[in-house]
């Protein structure tokens, strides 16, 4: 019986899976009005053992708390960013990374129509508009970047840094004509081993102008390496650049 401080969270079901490159899985997960408004853009999964027909979810308090069972649950509490999500049609989609064998990943790999797994609560990306964009990414960040750059004005001009494994695990991203999205192939060399990403923005000019925003999101120390050149030789102040560690190398890849 739910407290009248508590909540349910919102259970989402599975409505269909797609491979979409080599290590990234598509999942389309339907839900009511209410539960997809709320998902996003960055959601807090609550994902269960794979194939544990009767998950113990946790409850949510009035103040956003998660207020988890007592005993063994078996859910895990992971970070993503919603690379779509649709009220009107009950959807929601999210970008898995399968690498590692974290429980996100186990999950999506096992995933299929009708498995479900639940949301509680949500947040912002950071970002903020600007006339000039740096987004600087690997392959947890790019359903992100894809939100950005979706949303950013017709007349946003800037660059696009994505790191991804290979040739094959580029994905369509549209942006605005003055935008180019570049990519980054660490071919052969394990995620967050690669310096790719904080070379490539150390290799650039500086953006001329105040109107400049940069947006960062990758393994934690390339993010920090990126956060203190954009701090330092590019000038930019805390209200000119967000800059977030998706994950850490020898834990499992989430967002």
């Amino acid at each position: 019986m739910t407290a009248p401080d508590l909540r349910p969270v919102d259970v989402l079901t599975v409505v269909t899976v797609a491979d979409v490159t080599p290590s990234v899985r598509r999942v389309v997960l339907a839900g009511s009005a209410d539960a997809v408004a709320a998902a996003g853009p960055t959601v807090n999964l609550l994902v269960p053992r794979v194939g544990d027909p009767d998950p113990r979810w946790p409850q949510v308090a009035r103040d956003g708390r998660i207020v988890w069972p007592t005993g063994a649950h078996g859910i895990a509490l992971r970070s993503y960013t919603a690379r779509r999500q649709d009220p009107v049609a009950g959807e929601v989609e999210i970008d898995f990374v399968l690498h590692g064998d974290g429980p996100a990943a186990a999950w999506a790999s096992a995933a299929v129509p009708g498995a479900r797994l639940a949301v509680a609560g949500a947040g912002t990306l950071g970002e903020r508009p600007a006339a000039q964009l740096l987004l600087v990414g690997d392959e947890t960040a790019l359903p992100a970047i894809t939100r950005i750059l979706g949303e950013a004005d017709p007349a946003t001009r800037g660059l696009a840094l994505v790191e991804v494994a290979d040739a094959a695990e580029e994905q369509p991203v549209p942006a605005p004509p003055g935008v180019t999205v570049r990519w980054l192939h660490r071919d052969g060399t394990p995620p967050g081993a690669s310096s790719l990403l904080a070379d490539a923005v150390a290799a650039l000019e500086p953006f001329d102008g105040p109107e400049v925003f940069a947006w960062v999101g990758a393994e934690s120390a390339a993010v920090r390496s990126i956060r203190a050149d954009l701090r330092s030789r590019w000038g930019l102040g805390r209200a000119q650049h967000h800059a977030i560690g998706y994950w850490r190398l020898g834990r499992e890849m989430g967002r």
